[in-house]
């Protein structure tokens, strides 16, 4: 089975950054696409970043150039660092996963989330 844990959420002030972590866990083998969805209250669910097994990343306009989202395959852990924190950032992190394909990784229904970690920007 499957689980993805989130960890590094956290306030923070303006212009600060934070890293999340997701560590992953009873994954199998093959192509995977995993990235982050962040909701903030009131708001719809957003995409903010993707990568796939290669290491291919994209980014969602609200973010690019302000967060990275690496991984470490060893340890089947995804970051995101987040930089230039703003408080529109605000908002539950998740960690998403699924066997896709870069073709489709950010497009196709997500098949795992982790349980979210907030973070708050003032």
């Amino acid at each position: 089975q499957v689980q993805l844990v989130e960890s590094g959420g956290g306030p923070v002030q303006a212009g600060e950054s934070l890293r999340l972590s997701c560590k992953t866990s009873g994954y199998t083998a093959g192509r995977y696409c995993m990235g982050w969805f962040r909701q903030a209250p009131g708001k719809e669910r957003e995409g903010v970043a993707v990568i796939d097994s290669d290491g291919l990343a994209k980014y969602a306009d609200s973010v690019n150039g302000r967060f990275n989202i690496t991984k470490d395959g060893g340890r089947k852990i995804v970051y995101l660092q987040m930089n230039s924190l703003r408080p529109d950032d605000t908002a539950v992190y998740y960690c998403v996963a699924a066997h896709v394909t870069w073709a489709q990784c950010g497009k196709a229904p997500w098949e795992y989330w982790g349980q979210g970690t907030q973070v708050t920007v003032s």
